[in-house]
């Protein structure tokens, strides 16, 4: 009976120990891989309370909207802030494993070609956008327009007269033009479309008088290039060039704090590209990359923004500042077409790379 009984008593040491066991196999295995939070948003289908955004957006602007966003929903949003070349780059090392969320760095004719790096999203603010301004490719969703203009520092003008692209030949500008590189540059290579456009036979981009003007203006650049889209406004606002192409965000705003600058939309006329902003394809946090797009689009953000920031909402009937040049005072072209320059910016910035080339022999 003895015997019997010290059997059972090992038995049930034995089972003990082996319960422990695995109990303690279990616990190492959820540490070594997802971690409590992830455990849950996998078992439950709710992401974590967080997005990762890509900006190349000027920082009151992100400020202002991503600030609200994070009240509103409850998301931490986390920036990576650079230039639209250096994300780009980013993004594609990437593809296999983004860790960003969303994309908010230029407009479709600057990324077209990387359509793959994107997830289709068409939001259900898009019916709102006005013409010309909606998400027909299923990619790419504009939010905003920020149209390239001429900044022109009033203080070193004297009577130098900057109406429009054929006054940036005038000699007496030589070497005091700042412009940056269109083959990296978003705002550069939207000033050199606009240009194109501009001075081209019947506002053709690619007829030969457009780039006959572009040689001439390359010359009188006298071989200064700006290395960023801020080096340009910031040199003509701290008197290192007399005017500078650049978009309106940045050289509006230095209007609106009394600096002495003052923007001018070419009298040839110019382009409204719609900067957009999309999701990064296989993202960590699809569904709250999607609430960013609706935000971005929705009447609340697209009034706030325009009538108290100096970018242009895209939304039918947004307010606009009073301290922004009126819509009808600018002229733009019939014929631009943004699905054909995205089609076509390779071989534009290739052509203005061999122009800039044959400059320098």
């Amino acid at each position: 009976m003895k015997i019997k009984k010290r059997w059972m008593a090992l038995l049930l040491v034995a089972i003990m120990a082996m319960s422990v066991i695995g109990c303690s196999n279990s616990s190492t295995e959820q540490s070594k891989g997802e971690t409590p939070a992830n455990t849950q948003e996998e078992s439950t289908g709710e992401e974590e309370k967080v997005l990762v955004v890509y900006t190349a957006r000027s920082e009151e602007l992100n400020k202002a909207v991503i600030s609200e966003f994070e009240k509103q929903t409850g998301i931490k949003v986390e920036l990576v802030t650079a230039g639209t070349g250096e994300l780009l780059k980013r993004a594609e090392s990437e593809k296999d494993n983004p860790l960003g969320d969303i994309f908010w760095v230029a407009d479709r004719t600057m990324l077209a070609s990387s359509e793959h790096l994107f997830m289709e999203y068409v939001s259900s603010e898009d019916g709102n956008m006005m013409d010309g301004f909606q998400n027909t490719t299923g990619y790419f969703s504009p939010a905003f327009s920020d149209p390239p203009v001429l900044i022109v520092n009033t203080d070193l003008l004297g009577d130098i007269e900057i109406n429009g692209f054929a006054d940036l030949l005038n000699p007496e500008l030589k070497g005091k033009i700042a412009f940056g590189d269109p083959v990296n540059s978003s705002s550069a290579f939207q000033s050199l479309v606009a240009m194109l456009y501009a001075m081209g036979d019947n506002n053709d981009p690619m007829s030969d008088s457009a780039w006959e003007f572009v040689d001439k203006f390359i010359k009188n650049l006298d071989g200064k290039i700006s290395n960023s889209s801020s080096q340009v406004y910031k040199g003509v606002a701290e008197g290192e060039y007399i005017v500078g192409l650049t978009w309106e965000d940045p050289a509006a705003k230095y209007v609106k704090e009394g600096a002495s600058v003052k923007v001018v939309f070419p009298e040839e006329g110019t382009i409204f590209p719609g900067e957009s902003v999309q999701i990064l394809k296989n993202c960590k946090h699809p569904e709250n990359a999607k609430k960013f797009v609706d935000f971005m689009l929705s009447e609340e953000v697209q009034n706030r923004v325009g009538s108290e920031l100096t970018v242009r909402p895209l939304r039918k009937d947004a307010t606009l500042a009073d301290y922004m040049t009126p819509q009808a005072e600018i002229k733009l072209f019939s014929n631009y077409d943004e699905g054909w320059v995205a089609a076509n910016k390779v071989e534009i910035t290739n052509k203005y790379s061999e122009h800039l080339e044959s400059s320098m022999d």
